[in-house]
């Protein structure tokens, strides 16, 4: 847990320590102080030289693109980046937008049209949301990467690419590949180089960077004052799972400072937001919770008292001692979490 003291300087320190992050040579704007991240800034800048495939994962809302970004930047190739979103496209879409057409392959193909790759040439080719290729396209990926040659649609005569390719996904490819939807070689073609990227829950102390950056980007574009943060938010945020990670983070701000209207931020939208996703995750899960993954009990059970005491005990760790913040954690209201506390 963080020392909310220490971590909620935003206005001076956190400024600093954004100009300190990047500085780092690879993060193309990754605002961050995880040594985890340092460590991929770290092996971004050895294997940005090579022409080897590079596969990022990571779940949604992580920072993919600026990792690519970081990759193509640090690289220094000749030519452009292109991205293409792999998401829904069947085999036929996913060629032709990919290695283009020649003047009659299909209906209404009336003249030649260059793919991405061509447009990539001398430069690196994202191909995002990997995991939702189909079989064809997997194929002919995979052709790309081992002989770096492609056949756009109606050509029999291959073309020759150089352009590095990086792929991203949100998806576990050792689950698909072993359920016979993603292919085992290029499984293991694409993860020659392979960066995870972890997700905020792990990097909880890059809140009070975050914080600072989207606060100076909200009121920036929305024509406002940067609002003054309460000191509590950090430690509310800190209590929180973020699904949609970082962009889900910015998404929050942004919304917190439009409805901004006094000196200091209010809490309200934030809480709000918080509860919401808390309660349809529960309601997902069957109006219910794992209890296999949230309590181990010891041989010897604790008395409902004391098992109170350790829950209420829990919570205040995680709020940091935050009482109104550890009663929404319990669903129960601050006043009642201060009668539990005055009768132990």
């Amino acid at each position: 847990m963080m020392n909310t003291n220490s971590t909620m300087q935003f206005s001076r320190q956190g400024a600093l320590k954004i100009a300190s992050a990047e500085s780092f040579g690879a993060q193309a704007g990754i605002i961050t102080n995880s040594p985890a991240m340092h460590a991929i800034f770290q092996y971004i800048e050895s294997i940005a030289p090579t022409s080897q495939p590079v596969l990022i994962t990571g779940e949604t809302g992580v920072g993919k693109e600026l990792i690519a970004r970081s990759i193509h930047r640090i690289s220094q190739v000749k030519g452009p980046l292109v991205t293409v979103n792999a998401a829904g496209l069947d085999d036929t879409v996913f060629s032709d937008t990919l290695f283009g057409h020649s003047k009659g392959a299909f209906t209404g193909a009336d003249r030649i049209r260059s793919g991405l790759i061509e447009k990539a040439n001398w430069g690196t080719l994202v191909l995002d949301e990997i995991g939702d290729l189909s079989h064809a396209s997997q194929v002919k990926l995979l052709r790309l990467i081992q002989e770096g040659e492609y056949l756009p649609l109606g050509q029999d005569d291959p073309k020759y690419s150089n352009a590095r390719i990086l792929a991203a996904t949100n998806m576990d490819l050792w689950t698909l590949q072993r359920s016979g939807r993603f292919r085992e070689d290029l499984n293991f073609r694409l993860r020659t180089h392979h960066i995870h990227i972890p997700p905020l829950r792990d990097r909880i102390q890059d809140l009070p960077l975050l914080l600072n950056h989207f606060f100076k980007k909200a009121a920036e574009t929305l024509n406002k004052k940067i609002p003054t943060p309460p000191k509590e938010l950090v430690t509310l945020l800190s209590t929180y799972s973020f699904p949609g990670n970082i962009r889900e983070l910015q998404s929050l701000v942004f919304d917190a400072v439009s409805r901004h209207t006094s000196r200091i931020l209010s809490l309200d939208s934030f809480k709000a937001h918080i509860e919401t996703e808390r309660r349809i995750k529960k309601e997902t899960a069957g109006n219910g919770l794992d209890e296999t993954e949230l309590v181990s009990f010891p041989d010897e059970l604790p008395t409902i008292k004391e098992a109170i005491t350790l829950l209420v005990d829990e919570a205040l760790k995680r709020a940091d001692g935050n009482q109104t913040i550890a009663a929404k954690m319990l669903g129960i209201s601050r006043q009642a979490l201060g009668k539990r506390l005055k009768t132990r």
